[in-house]
């Protein structure tokens, strides 16, 4: 893995830019709350949405290589992820349920419950990183 970086966006704020080992850029930081004003010019991504994001992301690669490899007609993916997060400080998350919509021609229903199975407990290493801590379940419909 190539290095990660991060810049603080500096100027009173609690906004970073971060950039991937392939040099694509995200932002991320604070967010307003209530009654706080907004910054109009920057608006950033919750770190923590990020470990979700990656979560939907490393999980999404593998069930596409994988029913490709399996042959399988695959013409959609759409993940949701519905997280859920202690109420006390470090707020780790507790449970992560992520729901695939798989839509494809002819698409074999057990080889997408497998794909699935095997990106989660096996591929998967943003899975694999936070199992011990978060409880990680699913469910999928396949889509003609």
């Amino acid at each position: 893995m190539g290095q990660i970086a991060l810049q603080w966006a500096g100027h009173d704020s609690t906004m970073f830019i971060t950039r991937d080992s392939f040099g694509h850029m995200v932002v991320s930081g604070s967010w307003p709350k209530e009654g706080e004003p907004e910054w109009v010019e920057w608006k950033g991504v919750k770190p923590s949405d990020l470990l979700v994001m990656a979560l939907c992301s490393c999980a999404a690669y593998d069930v596409v290589t994988i029913l490709r490899r399996q042959r399988q007609q695959l013409t959609d993916l759409y993940i949701t992820a519905d997280a859920q997060q202690a109420s006390e400080p470090p707020y780790q998350f507790t449970a992560i349920h992520l729901h695939y919509k798989v839509a494809g021609r002819d698409l074999d229903p057990a080889k997408v419950e497998r794909a699935i199975k095997l990106s989660e407990e096996k591929y998967c290493s943003v899975a694999a990183t936070i199992r011990g801590v978060t409880t990680i379940t699913n469910s999928f419909e396949v889509i003609s």
